[in-house]
């Protein structure tokens, strides 16, 4: 069995809406990060992987928004992940390691935003045994997390 396998299945087990939405963007993060390693050595095949993992990723983030309860935040998200996917799909036309190198910034800022998010309800909640916080924007019946490596 694989190590980072494992090591994701245990991270989702038991976390809370946010974590989850945290985790996909760590791995979509690590999926443009592999990419640019591989258009830098011109490996098209693992360049090519990467982005469309990455796209798989975002996509399911955007797929897992509630529009209609999430409100402005939901909207927003929606239009990031659009933006975001258009990028990504100019860099691989492109070949553009700054294309990706930017949209992973983009990422990590928002990830941050998550962090925070996850920080603030951690400090509100007044057990670990109570209900895992709501998540603006994701809708509660569906997970975020599905298969990281589909």
């Amino acid at each position: 069995m694989d190590a980072r396998f494992s090591y994701r299945e245990a991270a989702v087990r038991g976390a809370s809406p946010v974590q989850l939405v945290i985790c996909l963007y760590e791995q979509a993060i690590s999926d443009l990060r592999g990419a640019i390693v591989a258009l830098e050595k011109g490996n098209v095949e693992a360049r090519t992987r990467g982005i469309n993992h990455a796209l798989k990723v975002v996509g399911h983030l955007q797929g897992s928004l509630d529009l209609e309860r999430g409100g402005n935040v939901a909207r927003n998200l929606y239009r990031f992940y659009s933006l975001l996917r258009a990028s990504l799909i100019e860099a691989q036309l492109k070949q553009s390691a700054g294309i990706i190198q930017q949209q992973i910034l983009h990422l990590a800022q928002v990830r941050e935003s998550w962090v925070e998010v996850e920080r603030a309800a951690a400090a509100s909640q007044p057990s670990l045994a109570g209900p895992a916080p709501a998540t603006p924007g994701i809708s509660s019946r569906e997970s975020p997390v599905t298969d990281w490596n589909a």
